[in-house]
């Protein structure tokens, strides 16, 4: 059995994304709906209930949670992990593997993360196209990177 992201980890995730159940554009104007899903099964103009965005979550999560699992090479804690996949989640499996965190923390340093997390913090404005520095991005990455440091 897969490791699953555990209750703060989702939790972490819901009230970062929040939930909207009919098809919005983020503010880097990608289309998402419910807890932050994206792709192309999300279209203007599409709804879904609860159940579904919940659904959707899970689905993701396991996802990201896969990339995590399979791209970093040392042991996580269940909180170390949540954290991972809430920043996967968030910036795309890609980005893990090619920042300097993943290198940082395959060569054992776990101090490393949390800094390494707090330097995600820019997206593309779709008006633009220049890189912006978003306060909402600031607050997730800290709380990610509390999660890491959360021995519980």
């Amino acid at each position: 059995m897969s490791k699953q992201v555990n209750l703060p980890g989702i939790e972490l995730v819901k009230s970062f994304e929040g939930l909207k159940l009919e098809a919005y554009r983020c503010p880097a104007g990608i289309l998402t709906i419910g807890y932050g899903h994206t792709g192309q099964d999300v279209i203007p103009g599409l709804s879904i209930n609860q159940q579904q965005a919940e659904q959707l979550l899970q689905d993701d999560l396991t996802h990201s949670g896969l990339g995590v699992k399979k791209l970093v090479k040392v042991a996580l804690t269940d909180n170390q992990f949540a954290a991972l996949v809430s920043f996967t989640f968030n910036t795309g499996i890609n980005s893990l593997a090619c920042s300097t965190l993943l290198k940082r923390l395959n060569q054992g340093d776990y101090h490393a993360v949390p800094p390494e997390l707090a330097k995600w913090v820019k997206a593309t404005d779709p008006k633009t196209q220049q890189k912006i520095t978003l306060s909402g991005l600031i607050k997730r990455r800290a709380a990610e990177g509390a999660l890491w440091l959360n021995n519980d």
